[in-house]
């Protein structure tokens, strides 16, 4: 007597996560740091030239306002396209649209791997002329190659119709992409603390201060967050990753018994 083999499915992973705070609540706030981080970020570059602004000492342009011109297109690209990817990386994670005009996510999906695909590259080639120097190169660096690979592997896990496999390293990319407003978090938390313990610094030596810290603070903590996250949802480790094809070849592999 032959009988098929029974295949153990995963248990379904949640879409919120269990434990204290309200979700809802801490997503909508993530959702409106987003938005407004995005907006002030590519606004205040789209007011002058980039020597105007770097003489004004808005942001950083006035590390970039006399680097050659592929250097300046890089730091552009970056504005514009990650600007992009955190306005609408947040609604990727709405259930109702998935569940009720998946089109929209879909479309909103190619949206975000695109915008990242050009802003990670030019993200990396700004890590080379960092104000935070190696510092920068190496924490902006590891950060621009990280955010292309957790996005691309999402990408690939949707495609192959693992769909809890994409979720996870969509949950990943994301919490590379709100490294803009967690940056800025960090920089504000560490200028108010040089100024509370009463530091003799000047604001721009205060403000430099902060940002050879943030190279590396800004990311690291988001991608542990994003791991407890993962975990808590039942969804796939970073070392139980197997894709879609590998899991139906072990199906295929599995013995029948008789």
């Amino acid at each position: 007597m032959t009988t098929t083999p029974t295949v153990k499915t995963p248990p379904a992973s949640k879409d919120r996560a269990t434990g204290k705070g309200n979700p809802r609540l801490n997503w909508t706030f993530m959702t409106v740091l987003s938005l407004a981080v995005a907006g002030y970020f590519v606004g205040q570059y789209a007011t002058a030239g980039l020597q105007t602004l770097g003489a004004q000492r808005v942001g950083l342009a006035n590390n970039y306002a006399h680097r050659a011109l592929p250097i300046q297109i890089a730091f552009y690209l970056h504005i514009v396209f990650a600007g992009l990817a955190l306005s609408v990386g947040p609604f990727q994670f709405v259930r109702a649209i998935r569940r009720r005009w998946p089109a929209i996510h879909r479309w909103t999906g190619r949206t975000y791997v695109v915008a990242i695909a050009f802003g990670s590259v030019a993200a990396f080639v700004m890590s080379f002329v960092s104000e935070a120097g190696l510092v920068g190169f190496f924490g902006f660096g590891s950060l621009a190659v990280l955010w292309a690979w957790t996005t691309y592997r999402g990408y690939r896990a949707i495609r192959g119709h693992d769909v809890a496999e994409h979720r996870a390293w969509m949950i990943r990319s994301f919490a590379l992409t709100f490294a803009a407003p967690t940056l800025r978090l960090w920089l504000g938390l560490l200028i108010g603390i040089q100024a509370l313990i009463g530091s003799h610094a000047t604001d721009q030596q205060m403000f430099d201060n902060a940002y050879a810290a943030v190279p590396f603070l800004c990311w690291l903590p988001n991608i542990v967050i994003a791991e407890l996250m993962i975990r808590r949802r039942n969804l796939p480790g970073l070392r139980f990753t197997p894709s879609a094809g590998q899991r139906r070849s072990q199906v295929q592999a599995a013995p029948v018994s008789e």
